[in-house]
């Protein structure tokens, strides 16, 4: 079973791995942008610019931007031709080195990505409802460490939300977590910042530490709700989260297990449907915010 974050040793920082600025498209200098999440209550952000030959190829060098109680780690959004329905691949790769090589002519998205890891990156499918992603395109992703399967800028073209093409890569073996952010671009056109992020559980507010916290999947996501703790216990799942009107089991096999009420804080749901399977998390509370667990891979029922 893929362990979850809660029982890690250390506390969770809240951040954003998907980020621009005006080093790519972004509306603001990689300060400000910095500044906008810090004084939201962010505790690290990832500047992940358009990799692309029109900017420069940017690896946005945050470095001078780290202060005590908040940090930043360097990434990028890669690029190369190209996916079965869209031009370009778009590839989050954070804990980049800022000296890493642009494609080559000839690299395809899968290898780029491949020498992202390579490289020390946390490598994500940016949002893949948004790019169109199918499952032979999201296959041959195999170097990816999670799916994007929230994204707020795409939702406002209804395509923010990547759950089923995950759920269909779990299903088939593929052992990904699964992360939200923004995309913030901070155009001014743009949703409001800020509406989605993770939690990292990590002992220190440190880059390394938040990047081997990452790739050991000890993290989850939200757009408002918390999370305190979720484990199994027994034949069932225990979940302690701030007041919510929904706790919601379900992935690998059609159908879930659902608790509803008023300031609902703590719940049991049974494993039974979902024994042999994936299966995660979900709560949502009175204003439609919700957070996701990783995903859970459960023995069968006899093992």
């Amino acid at each position: 079973m893929t362990g979850l974050p809660f029982e890690v040793p250390g506390q969770f920082w809240r951040g954003n791995l998907h980020t621009h600025s005006d080093l790519s498209d972004g509306a603001l200098s990689p300060d400000e942008t910095a500044r906008v999440h810090r004084e939201a209550g962010y505790d690290f952000v990832a500047i992940t610019d358009h990799f692309r030959p029109e900017y420069g190829f940017p690896v946005t060098d945050t470095r001078v931007l780290r202060s005590e109680g908040f940090t930043m780690l360097i990434g990028a959004e890669l690029h190369a031709p190209r996916t079965e329905a869209g031009h370009a691949w778009h590839i989050v790769a954070v804990g980049l080195p800022l000296d890493f090589e642009p494609p080559g002519e000839a690299e395809t998205g899968p290898e780029l990505a491949h020498r992202a890891r390579a490289a020390g990156a946390f490598v994500g499918m940016a949002h893949p409802s948004a790019s169109l992603l199918t499952a032979v395109d999201a296959e041959s992703l195999d170097a990816a460490h999670s799916v994007e399967v929230y994204n707020a800028l795409a939702d406002r073209e209804n395509r923010g939300d990547s759950w089923h093409l995950t759920d269909v890569l779990l299903s088939r073996g593929h052992r990904l977590t699964t992360y939200a952010a923004d995309d913030a671009h901070l155009q001014p056109q743009d949703p409001p910042p800020c509406q989605a992020w993770v939690q990292v559980r990590a002992e220190a507010l440190e880059p390394d530490a938040l990047l081997t916290a990452l790739k050991a999947g000890h993290f989850y996501s939200s757009t408002g709700p918390e999370l305190y703790d979720v484990r199994i216990e027994g034949d069932g799942v225990v979940v302690r989260c701030s007041p919510s009107t929904k706790v919601l089991l379900s992935g690998g096999h059609p159908g879930a297990e659902v608790a509803q009420g008023i300031d609902l804080t703590e719940c049991s749901l049974p494993l039974a449907l979902l024994r042999g399977a994936h299966c995660r998390i979900t709560i949502e509370d009175a204003t439609g915010g919700r957070a996701w667990t990783n995903p859970i891979h459960l023995p069968p029922a006899n093992g």
